[in-house]
């Protein structure tokens, strides 16, 4: 009964068979047992039944209960068999109804997502990982090579131990204009190059605009020389590009504000059906201007704290869902857009996004940076590897051609995390003090 009744639901059954499911689901959920055979009968007879349905309830009642001894294991796959069965039967009922145009709320574009949860029924009998018995498998886990979208970045493949895994959140923190949108652009490209399949989601902007930049970072051409090139040496350059990567690159724009998870499940359901497209991995360019699937907009009642971290979990369980690492960027505060050093409190709106992230990272341009042509990382949270190595480090940035590099070592500058006192200076100013 525990491990089948979290997955059985009542529209599995029809007619007398889910009166009784529904009174026996009622008497386990209050008393955590199994109703005999007289309590049942007792709970029917309390029940508003009409006449017939009553007697056929009371007839099929001694039929569920046996004395003779049951093959547990027979019956669990049997039980889950017949749950995938109503399930599937469901499902194209459902299916029928929106066709023919009588659902009340869905369409003919969920028909994928309806199918799939249908054919995804499945019980779950894992209880839990055991310390000692299952310490083989553990062991395996440690040495197993996790799949992992690597940057063609050295610093960045360092932080993340090769990569970053599917299944997760990556949050890039920055102030405007200071190029949230460039290094998801850059890591979009690259991945492309690397023969991933790449979705990018923009609400910021529109789908050429995107398109623009990586055209310049692919192409190797500045940006506003772009519209100076030829067609022919345009679809030249292009088809040279497609020669050389077996990835495909989808963008797709979105109002601002107006899109949330069920949007970007729905489009992944219909990439897959209509272009045979699966990403590997996914931009969403940005989070902040994403909408809610579960809280209805912004009028007051919800606070930006609970609306974000919201937009966050539901991000993060899309990754989930669909296998793949999802990257996306948030603002600075107006403090931190000024400030050299931005930390997790600088984090705009909402601090439960840099709790629910795999990893955060903040973005920061000085003007003596930019003089150089580098930008500042710093690390906020890591749940790769330990985030206080290579705490900072710096990467240059080709703003014309929206591309970042690795910069030599002996540029690298950053990598004392502490203080810097004058301690003669700090000894004079306290040397009246007794200890």
């Amino acid at each position: 009964m525990r491990k089948v009744l979290p997955f059985i639901k009542p529209d599995y059954f029809q007619g007398v068979y889910k009166t009784l499911f529904k009174e026996s689901g009622k008497y386990v959920g209050k008393y955590n047992r199994l109703p005999t055979r007289e309590t049942l009968q007792i709970e029917l007879q309390e029940s508003n039944l009409q006449p017939e349905m009553f007697t056929m309830a009371m007839d099929l009642v001694p039929q569920l209960f046996s004395e003779e001894p049951i093959d547990d294991e027979w019956l669990l796959d049997a039980t889950e068999k017949w749950c995938q069965d109503r399930a599937i039967y469901n499902a194209i009922m459902e299916s029928i109804s929106i066709i023919d145009g009588k659902h009340d709320t869905l369409t003919k574009n969920a028909l994928p997502e309806l199918l799939q949860k249908a054919l995804g029924v499945a019980f779950d009998t894992n209880v839990g990982h055991d310390y000692v018995e299952n310490a083989e498998q553990r062991y395996e886990f440690y040495h197993t090579e996790e799949d992992r979208i690597p940057f063609d970045l050295e610093l960045f493949n360092t932080i993340t131990k090769g990569g970053v895994p599917n299944k997760t959140l990556n949050i890039a923190l920055a102030g405007t204009g200071v190029g949230k949108s460039l290094f998801m652009c850059h890591v979009a490209a690259s991945s492309l190059v690397a023969g991933q399949n790449v979705l990018y989601i923009t609400m910021e902007m529109a789908e050429e605009r995107i398109a623009e930049r990586i055209d310049a970072n692919l192409l190797n051409v500045p940006i506003d020389q772009l519209d100076k090139m030829s067609k022919d040496m345009f679809t030249t350059k292009v088809a040279d590009l497609a020669r050389k990567t077996a990835g495909r690159l989808i963008v797709k724009e979105y109002p601002t504000g107006s899109a949330h998870s069920g949007h970007f499940r729905a489009l992944l359901n219909e990439l897959k059906l209509k272009k045979q497209f699966e990403p590997d991995v996914i931009f969403i360019d940005y989070l902040n201007i994403c909408a809610s699937s579960r809280m209805k907009g912004m009028g007051g009642a919800i606070n930006s704290y609970t609306y974000i971290k919201a937009i966050a979990e539901e991000l993060r369980g899309l990754a989930v869902e669909f296998d793949v690492p999802i990257f996306s960027a948030t603002q600075t505060t107006r403090s931190g857009y000024s400030n050299s050093d931005v930390g997790l409190e600088d984090t705009s709106e909402s601090f439960g996004l840099p709790a629910t992230a795999d990893l955060m990272f903040a973005l920061i341009s000085t003007e003596e940076l930019e003089q150089m042509g580098q930008i500042m990382v710093k690390q906020l949270k890591n749940r790769y590897n330990d985030p206080t190595h290579k705490k900072r480090f710096v990467i240059g940035i080709d703003r014309a051609k929206m591309r970042l590099y690795d910069v030599d070592e002996n540029e690298q500058t950053l990598t004392d995390d502490t203080p810097a006192f004058d301690q003669g200076a700090m000894a004079e100013r306290f040397k009246e003090f007794k200890l």
